[in-house]
């Protein structure tokens, strides 16, 4: 009975060992898909036509110079530009080359060569239950890296989307999916204002199939372009992760004094019947002459409930506040512009 107990505890701790050295192979692997994801992903910074910045994405190299991305990151922008993850130098988009207006997907073009590449994976050999990777660049949080499972596969009318459990952070959106390959299985999609904090992927079956539809450069289009008919989104949700969120009344926390910087506070309203966080704003300040003269991104961490608002806190060179309000006022007299660049439904 010893010699019994003694072998049945020796093969208990060689499967312990085998387990945990599996565990170490399991962290190594993201490691390795993180290396090689963050050499390919790039930041998107989209702008108007007065320069202002428009909205924030992520992207990745699927060829040489060229970007896959979601097309609502650029749709209406002017110009804009790619920079890769933990790098200075920032490339110019020359102009879209493909765009799949249905399924949200971009292809597009910049000056730059000998650029790291994402393979495409087959999206529909993916199965329920698969772990997966995503990456992308929230706002001054480049190279984010979040783990998950395909949770389902949903039919949309005669296409499909990939549900997906790792968070989609904001300013994410346009970034690799990944599976256990480093290979790229969709394109992460903002979390759907509408449901329990739903995140999707568009299947990389569809982003292969644009590349091989790649035509003459066509350039970024300021005036927001015809909306496609059908949408793969229009059944689960809003293509914009902006809706219901907004911003509104600015106040200075002083009277102008001189000093610098300028502390103000403005208040968040969650409109939706689901609580949020991590919300994304951005400020846009305007003088007496309606031009746009600095612009200020802010980030609320906290859970803001359904139905109700927060106020948050930033400031700026007093230069702004002495532009855009009368002495002896705390209330700006010019426009002040808010835009929600992004959140997250919170559980």
């Amino acid at each position: 009975m010893t010699r019994m107990k003694t072998r049945t505890r020796a093969f208990l701790y060689s499967m312990l060992l085998v387990a945990f050295c599996s565990l170490l192979a399991y962290a190594q692997t993201a490691q390795d898909v993180a290396r090689k994801a963050f050499g390919a992903t790039v930041l998107l910074l989209m702008e108007d036509i007065n320069g202002q910045p428009l909205s924030l994405g992520s992207g990745f190299f699927v060829r040489d110079g060229e970007i896959a991305s979601n097309f609502h990151v650029v749709e209406g922008a002017a110009r804009g530009y790619a920079k890769l993850v933990g790098q200075k130098t920032k490339y110019d988009i020359e102009g879209i080359s493909a765009v799949d207006a249905e399924r949200d997907l971009v292809l597009l073009k910049i000056a730059a060569h000998g650029s790291q590449s994402l393979s495409l994976g087959n999206s529909d050999s993916v199965q329920v239950g698969e772990n997966i990777y995503v990456v992308g660049n929230p706002q001054g949080l480049e190279g984010t890296f979040s783990q998950g499972i395909v949770s389902s596969i949903r039919e949309v009318g005669t296409d499909k989307l990939l549900q997906i459990t790792a968070p989609i952070s904001p300013g994410s959106s346009g970034g690799p999916v990944l599976n256990e390959n480093g290979e790229v299985i969709g394109v992460a999609v903002a979390t759907f204002s509408g449901g329990q904090n739903l995140n999707f992927a568009i299947p990389s079956s569809y982003l292969n199939a644009l590349l091989t539809k790649i035509g003459s450069l066509k350039p970024l289009a300021p005036a927001k372009p015809t909306k496609a008919q059908r949408s793969i989104l229009s059944n689960v949700g809003s293509q914009k992760s902006s809706e219901g969120v907004v911003g509104g009344q600015l106040t200075w926390e002083f009277l102008y004094t001189g000093e610098n910087p300028a502390p103000y506070s403005f208040s968040i309203r969650n409109m939706l019947r689901e609580n949020v966080k991590n919300v994304y704003c951005l400020v846009i300040f305007y003088d007496v002459s309606n031009n746009p003269i600095e612009v200020d991104t802010v980030k609320y961490e906290g859970i803001i409930p359904a139905g109700l608002a927060k106020r948050i806190s930033s400031a700026v060179d007093v230069g702004v506040q002495s532009l855009t309000t009368a002495p002896g006022s705390k209330t700006p007299r010019t426009k002040i512009e808010f835009r929600i660049l992004d959140f997250e439904i919170a559980n």
